[in-house]
């Protein structure tokens, strides 16, 4: 069985942070989400996987995984032109795939759960698709799925008033049947060929679709909210480790970790879960509170900052508390006077002076 990441997009709801890249490659935990989906399939014993790229910083996909040998798969790239929708992004797969079932997987979905078996019952089934549901908070957000006498019955892609709550997740499980449906589609009212569209006609061509519950955690990280939630979950489920230096005179408390190179000198707090990335300076009286990621090469002097992702190569000096933000790489904030409170979605290279 093949895999397929779909990397493109413009994630027009993350902007500032999309400005310069593609939305998938946003740390959370300070990995790229999209690496967990690269993990999830690689674990499932799936060794080819293709990436559909386009957009902003799409170069910046292939920079990063480069040909896959660091992941134990081989990766191929093939290019969107254009946000055509999930399911034109897959019908550029058709040579790629050469007749074998396959998984499709949503950059921005992270899962916390193995897809090994969700892939054996595949394999062995004469299903002609596989989904996976979850039950959300806010249905018409999503596809989704009805339910008769545990068969689907209908998919709708973001009912105004949808009947249930069960969401269609961005991870499908298909056999190369899917093709051919796929140019049966006309663009929807967004322009694009949906792939729930897709769906709704295996399901009215009265072909086999399985599917399975996520119980657990899904995240669609289509939003600011989206990333820093996902953040926090993945947090809670880290090893610890440390790997740098500190001082006497720190006080760390909970899930801690952090990496090589990195020094916590006297005066700093740290409260976990909180990872903080390779060769940073943390210092003064510096307080790092619950949920927080801190990337590579960070300097942080006499701050405070609580349930927020600080990406890589940033400086934050002086009494601002920062809280439920995401502050992208190579950004600079000082704050020289008087202590202040602050809630920041923040582009790359941002500099701010308060």
């Amino acid at each position: 069985m093949k895999g397929i990441i779909l990397h493109g997009g413009h994630g027009t709801r993350l902007r500032p942070l999309t400005h310069t890249g593609p939305k998938q490659l946003l740390p959370i935990a300070n990995k790229p989400m999209s690496e967990y989906c690269v993990e999830t399939l690689a674990n499932a014993g799936i060794k080819e996987i293709a990436f559909i790229v386009g957009g902003i910083g799409s170069n910046k996909v292939k920079e990063y995984y480069g040909d896959g040998k660091k992941f134990g798969v081989e990766f191929t790239y093939i290019k969107q032109d254009s946000p055509k929708g999930i399911a034109h992004a897959i019908s550029l797969c058709e040579d790629f795939i050469n007749n074998e079932k396959f998984v499709v997987f949503l950059g921005d979905n992270i899962i916390q759960r193995k897809i090994n078996d969700y892939i054996l019952d595949f394999e062995k089934s004469d299903a002609s698709a596989s989904l996976l549901l979850c039950e959300v908070d806010n249905p018409s957000q999503f596809g989704i799925a009805e339910i008769e006498n545990n068969k689907i019955k209908k998919i709708t892609e973001k009912p105004k008033n949808p009947v249930t709550n069960l969401a269609v997740t961005g991870i499908y499980f298909l056999t190369p049947y899917i093709f051919q449906v796929i140019k049966k589609l006309k663009p929807s009212w967004r322009n694009e060929l949906e792939i729930a569209d897709a769906l709704q006609i295996l399901v009215e061509e009265d072909q086999k679709i399985i599917y399975g519950m996520i119980t657990d955690f899904w995240k669609d990280t289509g939003t600011p909210n989206d990333i820093i939630e996902a953040n926090k979950i993945i947090l809670e489920n880290m090893p610890e480790s440390f790997e740098g230096k500190k001082e006497e005179d720190v006080v760390m408390d909970g899930k801690i970790i952090i990496g090589k190179g990195t020094i916590i000198k006297n005066g700093v707090k740290i409260t976990g879960p909180v990872i903080i990335g390779k060769n940073c300076i943390i210092e003064g009286k510096t307080v790092i509170n619950e949920n927080t990621s801190i990337g590579e090469n960070c300097h942080l002097n006499n701050c405070n900052i609580s349930n927020s992702i600080i990406m890589s190569n940033c400086t934050i000096s002086g009494k601002v508390n920062i809280k439920n933000s995401i502050i992208a790489s190579n950004s600079k904030i000082i704050k020289e006077k008087n202590e202040t409170n602050k809630k920041f979605i923040l582009g790359e290279g941002t500099q701010i002076s308060l």
